[in-house]
């Protein structure tokens, strides 16, 4: 059966220079809020991948039945198209998208380094995911939407308007919360993007991440900008500074 994609909500492939750049979208969003970023890459050179995550960007009733390995698998496969044809890889995400981009550098040493916007980094109290996989077992598998955290007046991002909580428990549980405990192994090279008025993921995991983390990393903070911050004020100011990052990190 074909599943209609949201207008916007498309993947997106460039087919650049020998550098490249993997670009992943957040939980419950889709490619739509990572395309600037793809396009600042494309515009300065780079191969881009920008892959439509498993269950995201058609309906969150088709997300439902979607988790971690899904979405991991579809980051591999695309980090495998753009390894096919590039020399240096740089990975970037947003939220979610940065939990994928630290697991990639994770399973892949050689990258030559990730930009994470505002990631998922930590682990939820255990009494948290415990309260929602109660919800589940009474038939609560919906919560209200987590998309649109942006300040700047008028923008909207493409997410869902709920948030189904199975993928939500599998986020966490298989994503974030195992992924945590190897940061201090990962030594690729890192921008850090961090929003202090993020109302999605809490501002105060970023700086654990920055504190746990093996490799170097360059830190830049959003002012402006709310969680969805590659839509929101700061939008040319990340995609500056990602550019800049890639092209630094994969010269030579």
């Amino acid at each position: 059966m074909t599943i209609d994609v949201l207008e916007g909500a498309e993947p997106w492939s460039f087919e650049g220079g020998r550098a490249g750049a993997l670009c992943i979208h957040g939980f419950t969003g889709n490619p739509g809020s990572m395309r600037p970023v793809a396009e600042a890459f494309a515009n300065a050179g780079l191969s881009v991948e920008l892959p439509r995550l498993p269950g995201h960007g058609t309906t969150v009733d088709d997300m439902m039945t979607t988790d971690w390995a899904d979405w991991s698998g579809e980051v591999e496969a695309a980090y495998q198209r753009l390894a096919a044809r590039t020399d240096a890889i740089v990975v970037a995400g947003l939220s979610m998208g940065g939990t994928l981009t630290l697991w990639a550098a994770a399973q892949h040493p050689d990258i030559a380094g990730i930009v994470c916007i505002n990631p998922l980094s930590q682990p939820q109290p255990a009494e948290v995911i415990e309260m929602v996989k109660g919800m589940i077992a009474d038939g609560t598998t919906m919560m209200p939407g987590i998309g649109s955290d942006i300040a700047e007046p008028g923008v909207v991002e493409s997410a869902y308007e709920g948030t189904p909580l199975p993928p939500l428990v599998s986020l966490i549980e298989d994503g974030a919360t195992p992924l945590s405990t190897h940061y201090g192994s990962i030594t690729v090279p890192m921008l850090l993007m961090s929003s202090p008025n993020d109302h999605v993921v809490d501002p105060a995991s970023v700086d654990i991440l920055a504190a746990d983390y093996g490799g170097p990393i360059e830190r830049v903070i959003l002012e402006r900008s709310f969680h969805v911050a590659t839509l929101d004020y700061d939008r040319e100011l990340i995609q500056q500074k990602a550019v800049e990052f890639a092209k630094r990190v994969t010269a030579g």
